[in-house]
């Protein structure tokens, strides 16, 4: 692009995109906290109270092959719209749940919801973004979900006087209406690429496969999963409360300043990686998380803690926009690619998942800064492949 060329815009429908992300996010974050309280009122024991967190995360992990194909076949919007259309309904009638079975498998329905809406939201985000500000668009969406990640608590919070049940009705009839936004808008555009090509056949995942870069970035994804998303979020409190005198104030401060750190990063992260190149952005971001990640445990007073986790926000803001825009640069705009997004997502999932468990266990047998030590560890071996292996992809239609 010379330099009287100026950048394309983002189109509309990435706004009212990433405006239903926020809707969602926003929910998400209001009920997370109040969920396990909720499901222990029915009288059932904590482990039966904490699985169904673990339940959601199981059926976007399950579900994202099937939500991959559907992809293929049905195409992103119908896929975005259902899987909307999903969760709203799954969540709402959470309110009017009368027994824990019916939680559990209303709350299994709406992973499969999410799996569903966040592949086809990155399938449509891929067909009609310019191929020149991809970055930017994908750091677009990932503030509008993390915005919605800060706030929603405190919505929740403020909501907690009218019962554990008004919440899920007031999420279910805000995504319900997202979905209706969303429709609206797309059924005018339709969801088309930014230029007109004739689409192609669906990418094979083989095909994905055999490109060294689409293994790169699963290597990341997992990296991401297991330290910025998996680790931090499920260990950090117990680091806290084992460390801090003030164990509460410190672990949510500590998230904040994680939360801060990938916000601000966001907001330059997108177009840098437009302008310099993918690659640089995330092996500056898997850097970034090997070093402050990797440190974490080794914090013994509050300002070390802090300072910590913003730069490790800064890991996840410097690599997550690049991640998607190499992504979509493998894809392409003229062809979808559910099964590519899906197995992406898979990994990124089975990171988050699995962290919380085996960091934990590393925790009661070797401490805190053992386990911190081994979400750098992983993130040093995806760096060290993406310098070996990993392939620019900017500039690809």
């Amino acid at each position: 692009m010379t330099e009287t060329q100026q950048a394309p815009k983002l189109p509309q429908i990435m706004w009212v995109l990433a405006a239903a992300a926020f809707i969602i996010a926003l929910g998400y974050g209001f009920i997370a906290p109040i969920l396990p309280q909720f499901t222990a009122s029915f009288g059932v024991p904590l482990a039966a109270a904490g699985a169904v967190v673990s339940v959601f995360a199981a059926a976007r992990l399950t579900g994202a092959p099937g939500a991959g194909i559907l992809v293929d076949k049905l195409g992103s919007r119908t896929v975005y719209l259902t899987g909307l259309s999903v969760v709203a309904a799954a969540t709402f009638f959470v309110a009017f749940a009368q027994a824990y079975w019916q939680v559990f498998v209303l709350r299994f329905i709406a992973g499969f919801g999410s799996t569903m809406f966040t592949l086809s939201a990155q399938a449509l985000i891929i067909r009609v973004t310019h191929p020149s500000i991809r970055g930017h668009a994908s750091a677009v969406y990932a503030s509008a979900f993390l915005l919605g990640n800060i706030f929603g608590p405190i919505v929740g919070a403020a909501l907690l006087f009218l019962g554990f049940r008004v919440p899920f009705a007031v999420y279910g009839a805000g995504v319900g209406c997202a979905a209706l936004i969303v429709g609206i808008v797309t059924s005018v555009h339709r969801g088309r690429p930014h230029q007109s090509v004739k689409p192609h056949p669906p990418m094979l995942l083989s095909t994905a496969w055999h490109t060294p870069t689409y293994k790169a970035l699963l290597t990341s994804a997992f990296a991401n999963g297991w330290a910025n998303l998996g680790a931090r979020v499920a260990v950090l409190p117990l680091f806290a409360a084992a460390v801090f005198a003030n164990s509460g104030a410190a672990a949510g401060l500590a998230l904040t300043a994680f939360a801060l750190g990938t916000a601000i990063t966001l907001q330059f992260s997108g177009r840098l990686a437009d302008r310099v190149g993918r690659k640089p952005m995330i092996i500056a971001g898997l850097a970034a998380t090997t070093i402050f990640t990797g440190s974490l445990g080794l914090a013994t007073s509050f300002w070390p803690l802090i300072i910590l986790s913003a730069f490790a926000g800064v890991g996840g803001g410097l690599m997550n926009p690049a991640s998607q825009a190499s992504l979509a640069d493998i894809i392409g705009n003229d062809r979808s690619g559910g099964k590519v997004l899906s197995t992406f997502q898979m990994t990124q999932d089975a990171g988050q998942i699995f962290a919380p468990i085996v960091v934990g266990m590393l925790a009661e047998h070797f401490g805190f800064a053992a386990a911190f030590a081994s979400c750098g560890a992983i993130s040093l071996v995806a760096l060290a492949f993406w310098v070996a292996f990993g392939k620019e992809t900017a500039g690809r239609r």
